[in-house]
């Protein structure tokens, strides 16, 4: 674990498998951290596997304006841990909340990406009309979870149809997702949630076309809302594959983390 400097913040960076000659920086979703891949990184001993705590999650510090939560903001910060950390070319890999930031990062920094994989992301909402009403709805969201506190959010959180699949997970992955979510503070989800949000990223749909570097998506059968999203993007990227696992919803990683690995290692290499 290591703690760098990045643009003011204090960012918290987990690396595993240091001597390995591939790198993969990974990006959380949502309520998740640089834990959510401590378990990918075991099954990829030849992969340097470096994740990075987001703006607002796990132990990186909380800025204090709400403008750094930004999606502008988050996309410098990568830059200057991948300066920092003298990264040339990455292969990129993000989860939901963390593959629109890679997404978003790609599309900045085209030039750093070797390979980018998407597990259940989008590129955010189509129309004005989607992300304002969407903002809203993240806003009111934020104002629960600091009103209420984490506890009350987590307990609803877990139980949102997204996550129904995880219900058939052993109780000690369950239990470990849990924790994570716990972990978090209520004031930097809801710093989150207002600055990085769905509503509130830009709409990347217009830039898919323009990409031309390998990318990944990766969707759980269960999940149809990003399975059919994973589907409109290959339709628009010029150098795309689209895996579906069986049996799994939006968090494959988790759901089916032995198939995950394979998928994601046979694809670095």
């Amino acid at each position: 674990m290591a703690k760098l400097m990045i643009r003011g913040l204090e960012t918290n960076v987990e690396i595993w498998n240091e001597e390995a000659e591939q790198t993969l920086v990974a990006l959380h979703g949502f309520t998740g951290s640089t834990d959510t891949w401590r378990n990918l990184a075991k099954a990829l001993p030849d992969v340097r596997v470096i994740a990075i705590d987001l703006i607002g999650h796990g132990q990186t510090a909380l800025p204090q304006q709400i403008s750094r939560f930004s999606m502008q903001e988050q996309i410098q910060d990568i830059e200057e841990v991948c300066s920092q950390l003298e990264l040339k070319k990455i292969m990129l890999l993000g989860y939901s909340m963390g593959g629109r930031v890679a997404l978003s990062y790609a599309i900045s920094y085209p030039e750093r990406i070797e390979k980018l994989i998407l597990e259940s992301a989008s590129p955010g909402l189509r129309t004005a009309k989607e992300r304002s009403e969407r903002c809203e709805r993240d806003n009111a969201l934020a104002e629960k979870i600091m009103r209420n506190g984490l506890l009350s959010f987590v307990n609803a959180w877990e139980n949102i149809p997204l996550f129904q699949s995880q219900k058939r997970l052993p109780n000690s992955v369950q239990e470990a997702i849990r924790s994570e979510r716990l972990s978090q503070k209520a004031d930097g989800l809801a710093g989150s949630l207002r600055g990085i949000g769905t509503g509130a990223q830009p709409s990347y749909w217009l830039s898919l076309a323009e990409l031309e570097f390998p990318v990944l998506l990766i969707t759980g059968s269960f999940d149809e809302k990003f399975c059919k999203i994973a589907l409109e993007m290959k339709a628009l990227l010029k150098n795309v594959k689209h895996q579906t696992v069986n049996d799994a919803g939006h968090a494959i990683h988790v759901e089916n983390p032995a198939e995950f690995a394979t998928i994601v290692e046979e694809y670095l290499t």
